[in-house]
């Protein structure tokens, strides 16, 4: 297994005991050593405390707390890849999920193996970011600092939500570059494009209205008719 991702810790909420010993069996077959469960989501927001784990599976239908507010509540200090877990096979659920900071929807029932691969991968795209990048990037007012995720527009500090974040991240790693929105949707949600479009519009609606001076008329984010975004960095 890529030793990249071998010692992640993953933490898995879920009432289904069953269902938790399988994943780990899975898991650690697969190579992992640090899987952790809670079976309420009280359980499962103190593990997020205390062990800060690299990946959360997380079901959406718990016995004291629905998924949905605990990934609300994990999405206003962390952007650690969410995959929510749930027998709600209906679209407005997964959309619902995904609004909220998810990265990823799995039904009910589904193969362990599946799974797995799914957190592999999420993993490896964590890692590659965290290892590939400057921990700061500047560029006209902007000034990024990834420890402490954070954004900084002429010295002020703007309220960016933790996908608006990495939007903005992809977008400033690939700076005058047009991005399609099947690449925006692969490298900030880990999801094929199809059913996003709106999705996508939103989150540039929103991240335009807190970094541009007049969000109708942007002059960093702007559109590039029928093939994506760009964000422009122009030289100093």
């Amino acid at each position: 297994m890529d030793n990249l991702i071998k010692d992640k810790k993953i933490l898995v909420v879920d009432d289904e005991e069953d269902l938790l010993k399988l994943l780990d069996t899975v898991f650690t077959k697969e190579g992992f050593r640090k899987i952790y469960t809670a079976e309420t989501g009280q359980k499962g927001l103190e593990l997020f405390e205390n062990v800060k784990p690299d990946i959360i599976l997380l079901d959406i239908m718990l016995p004291d707390k629905e998924g949905y507010e605990i990934c609300k509540k994990i999405r206003e200090t962390s952007t650690v890849p969410i995959l929510f877990l749930s027998a709600k096979s209906e679209e407005v659920d997964k959309i619902l999920g995904f609004a909220l900071g998810g990265d990823d929807y799995v039904t009910k029932p589904f193969s362990p193996k599946e799974v797995a691969y799914r957190v592999k991968a999420h993993l490896r795209r964590s890692s590659m970011h965290e290892n590939n990048e400057d921990k700061e990037i500047s560029f006209g007012p902007f000034l990024v600092n990834k420890e402490k995720m954070e954004v900084r527009k002429n010295g002020e500090i703007l309220d960016l939500k933790p996908k608006e974040l990495r939007l903005f991240l992809y977008m400033a790693s690939h700076p005058n570059q047009i991005l399609s929105k099947e690449k925006i949707c692969d490298e900030v949600w880990g999801e094929d494009y199809i059913g996003f479009d709106n999705t996508i519009m939103v989150h540039i609606r929103r991240l335009r209205e807190k970094i541009e001076d007049n969000p109708s008329e942007p002059k960093f984010i702007i559109n590039v008719k029928g093939l994506g975004y760009k964000l422009i960095v122009k030289d100093e």
